[in-house]
């Protein structure tokens, strides 16, 4: 069954027991733009109660607000009862809901004309009460009603406004704009983590550059990021950034992520400079050009606040603090040793270091060379030798004679680095290699 089935079927039998019920919101705006639906939620004039008569399978996530969600396998719809939303004390939450009897009412409290259409599931009649169909045609992001009250209500809605908008490739309506820009600070008032999922998605959606750009419009970046705000202006040296500055060539990586990138690497493109505004030097300060000493390790501290602050988990944390903190070692992998090149395609999840590496280099110099010796490299070196079989453990260096200690780790990695060389490929040579290296200071060990 498709997530439509499921949906046509759920007001199929509302409609048999005598219910309304119509598609609504974000799949309707989708049907009608031709693009595939990544959900579907439906409406009712069906009180909470009764969808659950209807529905056993039914799990009542918001029951108190006039929602339910029906699951089926993989999938699931949420059913909500036409309603109004009475007072949002908490920015978020309406402090009470009044049921009611009419579709036209219900669809008032939702956010934009465009997410405020219904749809008759089997006859494809489209019921518009706010005028999204024509705000579809202009392209256009249009709050419904009065554009204050929508940002009051919910502030997260200010983000979805520039998500959609570049989405879609549409502008925000003025008057909606301008509310945006009054209310712009209320955006702190949302939690961490609403606001880390709503930026993921700008970031992932194919349209991050336009994102980016909105926020800056609108003035929200300056409050959810600052610190990529301060990037407008930073310059950079031309030889090696003839982009320009940290804030377009910023821009110009984020151009190149395409719809599904993955939220790590799409974050680590984002942050991969952050460092630089702050450890900024001019020609003039240097002596010779435009640097910015110590910008990774600057970059990582700053971009592991920004992940706290978004309550990222711990293991994305880890990912994208490693994109910032790994990003400029590829310029130096012409002079690796093999046994350090090893060790730096070993990183987790490689694929997304060589990624941000090649957006990074289009978006600048546009030399690949770097890049195509590593893929060269991770093509034609067998996995064994580049993560070798471990041929010598502790209990191995203690049946030698060795005494158990901090050395053991020394020992272990120049043990490891001399297979990574080539060196040492058997347990005899390994042997061998840890007693010429190491055997002189055995009883001290």
């Amino acid at each position: 069954m498709t997530p439509r089935e499921l949906a046509n079927s759920i007001c199929e039998t509302l409609r048999r027991n005598g219910y309304q019920a119509f598609l609504v919101g974000g799949c309707v705006r989708d049907l009608l733009l031709g693009r595939e639906p990544a959900d579907y939620d439906v409406t009712t004039d069906a009180t909470p109660d009764q969808v659950i008569g209807l529905f056993p399978e039914n799990v009542a996530v918001g029951a108190q607000f006039g929602v339910v969600l029906i699951p089926q396998e993989e999938l699931k719809v949420e059913v909500a009862t036409f309603r109004s939303d009475i007072g949002y004390s908490d920015g978020r939450h309406p402090d009470r809901v009044s049921f009611s009897k009419t579709a036209e009412e219900d669809v008032q409290r939702r956010d934009f004309t465009i997410n405020g259409l219904l749809m008759r599931h089997d006859t494809g009649e489209v019921l518009d009460y706010v005028g999204g169909q024509a705000d579809l045609r202009a392209k256009v992001i249009r709050a419904i009603g009065d554009p204050d009250r929508r940002f009051t209500e919910d502030k997260l809605r200010m983000l979805r406004a520039v998500r959609f908008a570049a989405r879609f490739g549409f502008e925000i309506e003025s008057d909606t704009l301008r509310a945006i820009r009054r209310h712009v600070e209320e955006i702190r008032q949302v939690s961490p983590e609403r606001l880390r999922d709503e930026l993921t998605k700008m970031l992932t959606e194919g349209t991050a550059r336009r994102a980016i750009e909105l926020l800056d419009e609108t003035g929200l970046l300056q409050q959810v990021l600052p610190e990529i705000a301060a990037m407008k202006g930073v310059e950079q040296p031309p030889q090696f950034h003839p982009e320009g500055d940290v804030w377009i060539h910023t821009r110009l990586m984020l151009e190149a992520l395409l719809a599904g990138v993955s939220p790590t690497l799409a974050w680590g493109v984002l942050l991969h400079d952050v460092g630089k505004p702050p450890t900024f030097k001019s020609a003039s300060e240097t002596g010779d050009r435009i640097r910015f000493d110590g910008h990774v390790d600057v970059g990582v501290r700053m971009a592991e606040e920004i992940c706290r602050r978004l309550r990222f988990s711990n293991e994305d944390t880890e990912q994208i603090l490693a994109l910032v903190d790994n990003h400029m070692r590829f310029k130096d992998v012409e002079s690796m040793r093999a046994s350090t090149l090893k060790r730096f395609v070993r990183l987790p999840h490689f694929d997304e270091h060589l990624a941000l590496h090649r957006v990074d280099c289009l978006s600048s110099h546009g030399n690949l060379d770097s890049y195509e010796l590593v893929r060269r490299f991770i093509a034609e070196t067998p996995p064994e030798q580049v993560r070798p079989e471990r041929l010598i453990t502790g209990d191995d260096l203690q049946a030698m004679g060795f005494r158990p200690g901090p050395v053991f780790s020394q020992i272990l990695g120049s043990l490891e680095d001399a297979q990574l060389e080539g060196e040492v490929k058997t347990r005899e040579e390994a042997a061998q290699f840890v007693l010429k290296q190491f055997g002189a200071n055995m009883n001290r060990v």
